[in-house]
């Protein structure tokens, strides 16, 4: 598992919080640390996915991910 800190624009709420963990724990090969209003720490396992469709699991929702 590979661990990874992103920076998400847009979020302001719980519900925005919600809304990305939930995409996030449903993704395979992901596990959800924490997600707070701005970012999200995960470990995601690279033979089931990897950096660029988790930012899109994000963008689905509204929001823009980077790493930092």
């Amino acid at each position: 598992m590979e661990s990874l800190k992103l920076t998400i624009e847009g979020m302001s709420c719980e519900h925005c919080v919600r809304a990305v963990k939930n995409r996030l724990t449903a993704t395979p090969g992901v596990a959800v640390d924490q997600v707070t209003v701005g970012s999200a720490t995960l470990r995601y396992d690279p033979a089931k996915t990897n950096l660029e469709e988790i930012e899109e699991v994000i963008a689905d929702e509204g929001y823009t991910a980077f790493v930092g």
